[in-house]
């Protein structure tokens, strides 16, 4: 039909188009009336269309059969040839099917009948397919393969290299298909950039070359911003120190003072009028706040009157209790942002010491004192607290008007007096002892000021290492110490110290401290049920040798008497008892349940080279921050809510390290070591962010990875399927060949888009591992900067009694 130059635009065929061959029928006999053999079958016809589009429609046909042979051995005919000699055929963005075929095409041979053969299979043949087509039909080469020859053999259709195809791709359908070997492709997501389907983060890295010389470039990078960052800060601290020098020589100019503004004057006054000092119980708390006890301390029972004391205390524990709204914002601030939380409750308990300070000196009108004189001019009691704000006490002074025999028993009470510890044992407030100057000048009457500021300076180095936790074990060193380096040397001016417990309160909470002893004062004059701090009528004695014989003796006997102290009153009725060896694993503790943020968060001892320490500290900040707006741009390219709950859970945390670091690194004054706590702390808080982007990340990755096929194993099958068409190429397709064009045996999802799913990212996990270890050996940096600021001398660490010692002076 048609012709070459008069080709059909179109042919319908909607029923039955047939050219088969005849069958024979009829038996052939032979002169003796015998039956020959069947005759043959005719072939089919042939049927060559000249057209331009076909439609065979259902149950429709075009059939070129052979016929059947005929009876007694008749051999089947040959099928026919079916030819469709295509005239403009579209190619590229041009293309539109030229063939729809519903219907059936059947070019077999006949049967034969009786052991006849059966007819050969005819032909269906069409003109050779441009590019980009293959087929009878010119239909489109398969997505994935190109073909840039004529012809009409499906082997032409050659698969596109994957070499060249991103992971995070696949090849897209073509119109007239892919005539060249650059085939087409496309992300599988809109969330990765074309052309090599790269996340923004990714995007970036590779810009400079790939991960490692993105490393190595970021990495010098840094390290000169920490350099500038470091000259920065030591410019300013040398102009912070020569502004000080200037003022501080600017003050010394000679002028009158009056005999109030006499330091010397007011200072040996009170020494010498001091009686007592009256530690608040309690941690200070919110839900524990500082409070007195009722029962006034044997050393002031003399001076004041109990009832009105008692009333003073009523009045005195209301005053010092927080209101309910303050311990409420610190509940809040302790889930969203601890180090705040933090912040608020010393700010509050700042606020409650100047508060207690204000009433006891002006509004309280001292009616519970028995001396005229301190009731008449409010100087009979004097609120302090240490400098961590987590002690507090009065102190009671004689007025001056009572008779010489109250004012000598008075005083000689002040022995044995217990020294309560600040701190609780935290890293924020580890233990310490303060020696202000009033503690400083009632003991320089017995031991000398530079011996006794050397030894609380040597102990506070021991003490800042003993964590709540593990008191039981980090108190065998103080101890250690104290026998070691302390009692020898307070032994030569007849005094001695002893570490203790003291006021115990109901939900468990107590005091550690010093007992110290002076003079003559032996437990043996002490009856076993009385008090530590009970009176004595003896007047200490000033000579040194005797002082030395007393305390042998109380070494002596300190073995046998110290468990019997364990439980008793001491000072005049504050409860408590001494810790040695046979009574540390008696002493109660406090269970962490953050035992593993004390691995970040640990007071350590000194290790010097602070210059040194602080420069890797403003790369390790650098780097913190660096590596933090790299996981924010990661997480937000994964999903928006993955990227606010890394952010805000909790929030501030992940980004505020670098500003409280910088504070830090560029304050200066007496505050440089709290600030950098804050900043530890900070740095500490912020690692929950980091568990969040782990769970965000399993979240996406984790279990849906085990759902999803791997996109290599497509990658597979269609290198299997380039192998096995090129042996078809060459003639040698084989059983190898036709297992490697094997249809594979599992089916692609698809999501919702209609878009292979595979494994986005199996990287994730490698930013928030690195931002971990970044923040982990930051905190072990930040720790050994701070105990470069607390602790300046190295010495004071010395094993050697003598070498701890020969420094003295300098203390």
């Amino acid at each position: 039909m048609g012709s070459i130059q008069w080709p059909l635009s179109k042919l319908d065929i909607y029923g039955s188009l047939r050219a088969d061959g005849q069958s024979y029928g009829k038996p052939t006999r032979n002169r003796n009336g015998t039956l020959m053999g069947g005759g043959g079958g005719g072939s089919g016809g042939t049927v060559l269309l000249f057209l331009q589009s076909l439609t065979l429609g259902k149950n429709s046909s075009l059939s070129v059969a052979g016929g059947n042979g005929g009876r007694d051995g008749g051999g089947g005919g040959g099928g026919g040839r079916v030819h469709f000699h295509w005239s403009g055929i579209a190619a590229g963005d041009e293309y539109v099917p030229i063939a729809t075929i519903s219907g059936s095409i059947n070019s077999s041979g006949g049967s034969g009948d009786n052991g006849g053969h059966h007819g050969e299979e005819g032909t269906v043949t069409g003109k050779k397919c441009p590019k980009g087509l293959y087929g009878t039909y010119c239909n489109e080469c398969p997505v994935g393969t190109y073909k840039d020859v004529d012809g009409s053999d499906e082997f032409l259709c050659t698969p596109c290299s994957l070499e060249f195809l991103p992971h995070r791709a696949d090849y897209i359908y073509v119109r007239g298909g892919v005539t060249q070997p650059s085939c087409p492709y496309k992300c599988i997501s809109d969330k990765y950039r074309m052309p090599n389907c790269y996340t923004p983060l990714e995007e970036l890295i590779y810009t400079f070359g790939g991960p490692w010389p993105f490393a190595v470039l970021m990495s010098c990078i840094l390290v000169l911003l920490s350099l500038l960052l470091s000259t920065l800060r030591i410019k300013t601290v040398n102009s912070y120190r020569t502004a000080n020098s200037i003022e501080h020589h600017s003050n010394h100019f000679p002028y009158l003072l009056s005999l109030a503004e006499v330091r010397g004057t007011s200072r040996e006054e009170e020494t010498q009028s001091h009686v007592h000092r009256m530690y608040f119980m309690g941690p200070n708390t919110f839900r524990e706040p500082w409070h007195l006890p009722y029962s006034p301390p044997n050393a002031i029972i003399d001076i004041v009157y109990e009832d009105a004391f008692n009333r003073f205390i009523d009045e005195i524990n209301s005053v010092a209790a927080y209101e309910w709204w303050e311990g409420s914002v610190h509940s809040i601030l302790s889930v969203l942002a601890y180090p705040f939380a933090w912040s608020w409750k010393q700010w509050c308990r700042r606020k409650k010491i100047h508060r207690l300070q204000e009433y006891v000196k002006s509004e309280y009108d001292h009616s519970c004192l028995r001396s005229c004189r301190s009731r008449a001019l409010y100087k009979g009691m004097k609120v302090g607290a240490t400098p961590d704000l987590m002690v507090a006490y009065i102190d009671f002074f004689l007025g001056g008007d009572e008779k010489r025999l109250d004012i000598s028993m008075s005083i000689q009470k002040r022995f044995p007096m217990c020294i309560i510890f600040g701190g609780d044992g935290s890293y924020m407030s580890p233990y310490n002892l303060h020696s202000d100057t009033l503690l400083t000048n009632l003991l320089g009457q017995h031991v000398p000021a530079t011996t006794w500021n050397r030894l609380i300076a040597g102990l506070n180095a021991q003490l800042r290492t003993v964590r709540q936790g593990s008191i039981r074990s980090a108190l065998i060193p103080v101890i250690s110490w104290i026998t070691s380096h302390g009692n020898p040397k307070l032994q030569f001016y007849g005094a001695r110290i002893d570490l203790g417990w003291f006021q115990a309160t109901a939900s468990g909470y107590y005091q550690l401290g010093i007992l110290v002893a002076v003079g003559d004062y032996s437990l043996h004059n002490m009856h076993q049920s009385d008090l530590l701090g009970t009176r004595s009528d003896e007047h200490l004695r000033e000579d040194a040798t005797v002082a030395h014989n007393s305390l042998k003796q109380l070494q002596q006997s300190q073995p046998y008497i110290s468990h019997a102290l364990s439980r008793k009153r001491i000072t005049g009725g504050m409860t408590g008892g001494v810790i040695n060896d046979a009574t540390l694993k008696s002493l109660d503790y406090r269970r962490d349940f953050l035992f593993p943020f004390s691995l970040l968060l640990r007071n350590t001892r000194p290790i010097g080279l602070q210059d040194t320490m602080q420069l890797l500290i403003s790369t390790m900040l650098l780097g913190d921050l660096t590596i933090t707006l790299l996981t924010l741009l990661q997480f937000y390219w994964i999903s928006l809510m993955a990227f606010l709950a890394v952010l805000l859970i909790l929030p501030l945390s992940l980004l505020s390290p670098f500003p409280a670091g910088l504070n830090a690194l560029f304050s200066q004054g007496p505050r440089k070591a709290s600030l950098a706590r804050v900043y530890a702390l900070w740095n500490a808080t912020s690692l929950s962010n980091i568990v969040v982007a782990f769970i965000c990340g399993v979240l996406r990755y984790g279990f849906s990875s085990s759902q999803m096929p791997k996109k290599e194993n497509t990658w597979n099958f269609r290198s299997n399927l380039a192998k096995g068409k090129q042996l078809m190429r060459e003639g040698e397709f084989d059983d190898e060949g036709a297992d490697l064009v094997e249809e594979p045996d599992y089916e692609l999802e698809f999501d919702k888009n209609g878009e292979e799913e595979v494994m986005e990212d199996d990287k994730w996990w490698i930013l928030p591992s690195i931002l971990l270890l970044v923040k982990s050996v930051q905190a072990r940096f930040v720790d050994w900067h701070i105990a470069n600021l607390e602790i300046e001398d190295l010495s004071l660490f010395s094993q050697d009694p003598e070498s701890f010692w020969y420094h003295e002076t300098s203390s």
